[in-house]
């Protein structure tokens, strides 16, 4: 639970189903909102990809199950510097996007994974509906599902909007 904003990518996205979110797409925000990043966010992530759920297809760029499948994934994701940058330089709570993966579908190392999650910032995976939200001054309420052992887990996600 706790403050959140939102950053839109979706005009770049729509352009390259493979796009890395970038520092400078924070730095970029930051400007046209005149405010860094508030310290404890949780930061939403706005591709527009989530309009293609739950067409395998466009979705995740392919219809295809399996190890051979991996090779075929296309889908935008946060490249592994902007995930280092925002641990670094910014103290975010955690991390949302609408694509079913915090890392970019032709990733093979899962950097941002590892970069966020090794400092204990979850990242929330295959949201819908970020583009009824604003820019900033909204809360985000994050359930996951309790699962021991697990790794992950379904989330139940609401965002409430100040007036």
């Amino acid at each position: 639970i706790g403050p959140a904003i939102k950053i839109d990518v979706s005009d770049k996205a729509s352009q390259d189903v493979d796009y890395l979110i970038s520092i400078q797409d924070f730095v970029n925000w930051e400007k046209e909102q005149q405010i860094t990043i508030p310290e404890g966010s949780i930061v939403l992530l706005y591709t527009g990809h989530s309009i293609y759920y739950p067409m395998k297809e466009k979705y995740l760029g392919t219809d295809q199950r399996g190890a051979e499948a991996i090779a075929l994934l296309h889908f935008p994701g946060l490249s592994a510097e902007a995930a280092s940058w925002l641990v670094e330089k910014r103290n975010i709570n955690a991390i949302g996007i609408d694509t079913p993966s915090i890392d970019y579908g032709q990733s093979q190392d899962f950097k941002s994974h590892v970069i966020l999650l090794s400092k204990n910032i979850p990242a929330f995976e295959n949201l819908t509906q970020l583009d009824q939200l604003p820019n900033n001054d909204f809360e985000v309420i994050a359930l996951p599902m309790k699962i021991k052992g697990g790794s992950g887990a379904p989330l139940r996600i609401v965002a409430v909007v100040n007036d």
